[in-house]
C-alpha cells in the first residue's frame, strides 16, 4: 500500500471521532486503532479466506485503590447526539450560540450543529422547556447517543 495513502489514513483516524479503521486492498490489510496516545497501525497480508481476525487486546490498566465519585446525572429531559461528528454551538465561528443555559426553547428550535462527513446537521429540540445544561464543548467530537443538552 502506498505510504502517502497510509499517512492520510492515519491522519484521518487521528483527527476524527472514529477509534478504529480497517482497510483491505488486494492482498494488503491495514488496521489503524486510535488509543489515548494516538493511532497505532498494523499491516499484514490479507488472509487467503475472508474470516474475521481478532486482534489481541492489551491488558487493562490497574485501577487506582479509590475511584472518585461519578458526577450526578443531570435531571430533566436529555437531548442526545443522533450521530458521530463534531459539536458546534453556533452556525459559524464567532456567532452567538443557538442556545445557552437558561434559554427557553420550543420543540423544533435549533440547539446546535453536528458536522459529520463535511455535512452540517442541525439538531433540534424535541421538547419545549428551558435549557438547564449544555453537556458538550464547542468544537469537540461527539459520539452517537452522547448527552448534549438537558431541557427542564
Amino acid at each position: 500500500m502506498d505510504l502517502r495513502k497510509l499517512k492520510t489514513l492515519i491522519d484521518l483516524v487521528a483527527e476524527s471521532g472514529i477509534s478504529e479503521l480497517e482497510i483491505t486492498e488486494g492482498e494488503d490489510k491495514v488496521r489503524i486503532v486510535k488509543n489515548q496516545s494516538g493511532p497505532i497501525m498494523t499491516h499484514a497480508p490479507a488472509p487467503p479466506t475472508a474470516h474475521a481476525a481478532v486482534a489481541p487486546q492489551p491488558a487493562p490498566a490497574a485501577l487506582p485503590a479509590a475511584l472518585p465519585a461519578a458526577p450526578e446525572a443531570p435531571s430533566g429531559h436529555i437531548v442526545t447526539s443522533p450521530m458521530v461528528g463534531t459539536f458546534y454551538r453556533s452556525a459559524q465561528p464567532g456567532a452567538d450560540a443557538f442556545v445557552t443555559v437558561g434559554s427557553q426553547v420550543k420543540e423544533g428550535d435549533t440547539l446546535c450543529i453536528i458536522e459529520a462527513m463535511k455535512l452540517m446537521n442541525e439538531i433540534e429540540a424535541d421538547k419545549t422547556g428551558t435549557i438547564k445544561a449544555v453537556l458538550a464543548d464547542n468544537g469537540s467530537p461527539v459520539e452517537f447517543g452522547q448527552p448534549l443538552f438537558v431541557i427542564e
